[in-house]
């Protein structure tokens, strides 16, 4: 008589199956379309394949090729058919670690042959062999030193290395043909289900990422479902090129970087026009919304570090000097000399919330390799503010800074995402602390009906936080706003102000930031526009070509009334063709063009030509003035 057991799948919906059933065949008899598209699985908690048979009840989660799941699979699988060509192509890689990453895949390996992209058409042409091979994956559990023994008998000592580093007994090893390594799943089925792949970049990294190990070489490459969403996000890499902030910081002019600095920006005047408009903006919307301008000293002394918190959790990413055989530091951040603002003053509890706001120059050390043009610097500014509360008006307060967040990524025509942080690791504090610090910022989430992602312990040291993930033109995700919640800092610089019982209560601050790094967010920007910069940002906002000398004086009569608009315009003298000029002011991605000849001088108007429009329009200069002017006040976009 056969036997039957109970497989409860995601829905709770459960179904009763002979034991000895494949996974395979569970899922065609929940759906055909399933059957077709399901590569793996998940029963009592453990990954299974396609082709397990199940043999006892439990548990079923089908994994289907569409799903995100599915997509990693992909990833995965294409990191091993990538390292398998490597093998069979040249013959001697001893094989490091391999990851997807979050459009593709990399993998780390060390090879007498040195890969270029110049050999890409071949490892690619040899992946293409092992898919049509339609190689089947086969994954199985081995003992540690069963596995080690394993690929030692393959020569590949970094694999014996990892094997022995891990803490459990068993090693879940996969074989693909000839090849083996260590299994990170979900991976497909069979090589045959990789359709869309292609090989990016080769790099040079360390094993582990320790400069003292081995040199590796690290590949990236990017797999897709199928070869329309592959070109579809090549198309975008190209677009993403075009929109680099390096380059067309360098072609428009705005900065510059030099080895008497590394990793810290030199402003060009055009460059420096935009972060002082960016300043300028921040700083009105804080002043309506209740917040005071400090400024504090850009080096402290080492204690005050210490006393912070921040030496334990930051001391290796920061710079130090000695003076008068005192030890400073460069302030990787505003924190603790807001708190040294606060604690000059005493306070009513009548006085809260104290909200202090800085643009503050901050120095945080990073390796060479990690630099990357505004995105990741030496030295930047922060738009920080800290506000000073008591714990009755948190929720509140928190809204505020939503409201505010949400304002200004408006203006600039973002889309956000949000995610929560809760307690790291290391961590300050104990757990009635954080469990009401969490609760104020899920109540202040749910009570704005806002959707967010957690993100568990990936907290600050001192308390929960809550980030903002903007999306760029290129549907690009980068972390910026951050609002934390801080009862620590206040207790380790003995901060209080006076309640109604006329008793010294410690406050609750918040720390905020909008921009993050006013650096990093015109980097942002600079690839969100693609360097076309809305009118109130752009460096120049109107350029003037007069067609012939004869045309000089009406332009510099034009340009005066604009600049008595506070409009910011450059006329053209240049003695060269009029299509040349044009075509010129296009590559600098100027707002507007206006030329000016005999009909503009003789009837007082100008022949207008904005960017990224084919057509030119004649009107009237004071219509002309007046359109200019309300994209620089209400900051169109």
């Amino acid at each position: 008589m056969n036997e039957f057991i109970v497989i409860e799948l995601a829905d709770n919906q459960q179904i009763k199956v002979e034991k000895g059933t494949a996974l395979i065949e569970v899922a065609r008899k929940i759906a055909t379309s399933l059957g077709k598209k399901a590569i793996a699985g998940n029963f009592n908690g453990l990954p299974v394949s396609i082709n397990d048979l199940l043999m006892e009840s439990g548990k079923l989660e089908i994994i289907s090729i569409d799903s995100n799941e599915g997509l990693s699979a992909i990833r995965q699988t294409a990191a091993r058919v990538f390292i398998h060509a490597i093998q069979r192509v040249f013959g001697d890689a001893n094989l490091g670690v391999g990851n997807q990453t979050e459009n593709g895949f990399y993998y780390d390996f060390h090879s007498n042959y040195r890969i270029s992209k110049e050999n890409f058409n071949v490892i690619e042409e040899e992946m293409k062999k092992i898919i049509s091979e339609d190689i089947p994956i086969v994954a199985k559990l081995l003992s540690r030193q069963e596995a080690i023994q394993l690929f030692e008998s393959y020569n590949q000592s970094y694999k014996v290395e990892l094997i022995n580093e891990y803490k459990q007994d068993m090693v879940s090893v996969y074989r693909q043909g000839q090849f083996v390594d260590i299994f990170e799943g979900p991976h497909l089925p069979s090589t045959g289900w990789l359709k869309a792949y292609k090989l990016l970049e080769v790099s040079g990294v360390y094993w582990k990422g320790e400069d003292t190990n081995d040199v590796l070489q690290r590949v990236y490459g990017i797999a897709f479902r199928n070869n329309k969403e592959l070109n579809e996000h090549l198309k975008r890499i190209e677009e993403a090129k075009k929109r680099d902030h390096r380059n067309l910081g360098k072609q428009l002019e705005l900065f510059m970087f030099s080895n008497e600095a590394p990793g810290m920006p030199f402003y060009l005047p055009k460059g420096q026009i935009i972060r002082q408009a960016l300043e300028d903006y921040s700083r009105e919307v804080q002043r309506k919304s209740g917040y005071n301008e400090v400024r504090t000293p850009s080096m402290m002394n080492q204690k005050l570090w210490e006393e912070s918190g921040h030496w334990n959790h930051y001391h290796e990413n920061m710079y130090f000097s000695e003076v008068d055989k005192t030890n400073f530091a460069l302030k990787p951040m505003n924190c603790p000399g807001h708190m040294l603002i606060f604690k000059d003053k005493l306070y009513s509890y009548r006085d809260l919330p104290v909200r202090i706001a800085e643009f503050g120059q901050v120095h945080r050390h990073e390796f060479s390799g990690a630099l990357n043009g505004l995105l990741r610097v030496r030295t930047f500014c922060q738009d920080d503010a800290h506000i000073f509360i008591r714990e009755d008006q948190m929720v509140e307060e928190i809204r505020n800074v939503f409201r505010l967040v949400d304002e200004v990524y408006q203006t600039f025509g973002f889309s956000y995402k949000v995610e929560l942080s809760t307690r790291p690791e290391k961590s300050l504090g104990n757990d009635a602390f954080w469990n009401d610090s969490e609760a104020a910022l899920i109540q202040v989430l749910d009570s704005l009906g806002i959707d967010y992602v957690l993100n568990e312990g990936d907290g600050a040291f001192y308390g929960p936080k809550i980030d903002f993930h903007i999306e760029d033109a290129l549907h690009r995700s980068h972390q910026c706003a951050t609002i934390q919640l801080d009862y620590q800092m206040p207790g380790k610089f003995n901060l209080s102000y006076i309640n109604e019982n006329n008793e010294k209560v410690r406050p609750v601050v918040i720390h905020r930031a909008i921009f993050g790094s006013i650096d990093r967010f015109l980097g942002i920007l600079i690839e969100h526009y693609a360097g076309a910069f809305p009118t109130w940002l752009a460096p120049t906002q109107v350029k003037i070509l007069p067609v012939a000398r004869a045309h000089e004086e009406y332009a510099n009569a034009l340009k005066e009334l604009l600049l008595s608009h506070n409009i910011r315009v450059e006329i053209d003298y240049r003695n060269e063709k009029l299509g040349y000029r044009i075509r010129e002011a296009q590559l600098e991605k100027l707002p507007y063009v206006l030329v000016v000849g005999n009909q503009e001088v003789n009837e007082n108007i100008v022949n207008v030509r904005k960017y990224g429009e084919k057509t030119s329009v004649i009107v009237n200069v004071e219509d002309f003035i007046s359109k200019v002017c309300d994209e620089i006040k209400f900051k169109q976009l």
